[in-house]
């Protein structure tokens, strides 16, 4: 029975954490109360002209209709550390996060943008920190569009969608006669007040491992994940240990959870993000396939492929993102069968019984004791004790 434990208690975490495993960040935090605040992707990539830094942020996932959000107390933040010193001389860090942070205990923005949005989705304010000229920065798109992430389930559905343009002159340190630059992108959302998500590097905060990041600064990232696999509480241990898929610390987790993009290195995931990466798959290349293994159990539940695009095509300028799905549908959730939750409720009623029963065993025995004490006439000490 024993041996048989860790296998259970997987087997319950897969069930009772199985809506957590959807999606790049869509999923995301597993304590979401508030879907406007959850944010679903974030994208790094260069203009067309190669003049500016495009970025573009979604949020509230699997929408289905144009009906007003309650957005107005949400509010949204790109940040932008200019000058954390990068390397690229290990491939394999370059293949999994574009590159290495040297010091990111001393990653720190220098820009940060916070859009706060109307009901329907446009935009309520905009208010820009860090960027020199701010005059010259082009207006931001807000609003709904087609979901851009490349994945089954919200392939005809949309999202609560920011893109901006930074033009890089406008950056500290930014120049436009060299092709030069390396910035660190993370992006954030915050109700009333308090954050609630994070995200940074695409499939990072959306893994159950990684959970706790979502709330605090990307410089304790590092020394968070060190605490927390060297010096484990009772629950955090107890989860890395019987279901280490989903909780173990890995040897190339201590690193930043923040997107890096580079001018200097070829343009695509993971330096950067374009619209068109298909980042489950370049994920799983690195070690990471969780996603990409849900994308191939949902497709194949539908009995279709697995999708490698986007459903509709992205636009070749400003803001980038298609169109808004007039047509979105959302798919069912997983359910399980009527067999299953038969048997899941009579197991339940055994155990409520079985708990219930020395309470009913008690009550009985006490019941039993008063009325041999009435015919006895003699004190019952359980009823003081009563």
């Amino acid at each position: 029975m024993i041996e048989k434990l860790p296998v259970v208690f997987v087997m319950v975490l897969s069930v009772s954490c199985g809506s957590t495993l959807s999606a790049s960040d869509h999923a995301d935090p597993i304590t979401l109360r508030h879907n406007e605040a959850g944010l679903t992707d974030l994208f790094a990539f260069e203009s067309p002209d190669g003049e500016s830094l495009v970025l573009v942020l979604c949020a509230a996932r699997a929408l289905t209709d144009e009906a007003a959000l309650p957005l107005t107390p949400i509010s949204y933040r790109l940040w932008i550390d200019c000058n954390s010193q990068v390397h690229f001389d290990d491939p394999d860090v370059n293949a999994r996060y574009g590159g290495k942070v040297v010091r990111p205990e001393q990653i720190e923005h220098e820009v940060c943008l916070t859009f706060r949005l109307q009901n329907d989705g446009t935009l309520a304010d905009r208010t820009v920190a860090g960027l020199g000229a701010e005059e010259h920065l082009p207006e931001a798109y807000t609003g709904l569009r087609d979901d851009p992430f490349i994945f089954h389930r919200f392939s005809n559905t949309n999202v609560v969608a920011i893109v901006q343009e930074i033009p890089y002159r406008l950056l500290p340190n930014g120049k436009l006669d060299t092709a030069e630059g390396t910035y660190l992108i993370w992006a954030t959302s915050h109700r009333l007040g308090n954050q609630v998500d994070h995200v940074g590097r695409s499939l990072r905060t959306m893994l159950p491992r990684f959970d706790f990041l979502n709330t605090i600064e990307p410089k304790e990232h590092v020394a968070e994940i060190r605490r927390r696999h060297e010096r484990p509480d009772v629950v955090t241990d107890v989860l890395s240990t019987f279901a280490s898929p989903f909780f173990g610390i890995r040897h190339y987790d201590f690193e930043p959870d923040v997107m890096i993009f580079s001018r200097i290195r070829p343009a695509g995931y993971p330096n950067g993000r374009r619209l068109s990466d298909d980042v489950a798959k370049l994920c799983c290349d690195q070690g990471d396939c969780l996603l990409y293994e849900v994308s191939l159990a949902e497709s194949h539940a539908d009995h279709v492929p697995r999708p490698v695009t986007n459903n509709v095509p992205f636009l070749e300028q400003f803001p980038y993102l298609a169109s808004v799905n007039q047509s979105a549908r959302s798919l069912p959730d997983p359910a399980l069968r009527l067999r299953t939750k038969v048997i899941l409720g009579l197991i339940g009623v055994a155990a409520a019984a079985f708990l219930l029963l020395p309470w009913w065993l008690l009550h009985r025995a006490k019941r039993r004791l008063r009325r041999l004490s009435k015919r006895l006439s003699l004190p019952l000490p359980l009823e003081q004790s009563d």
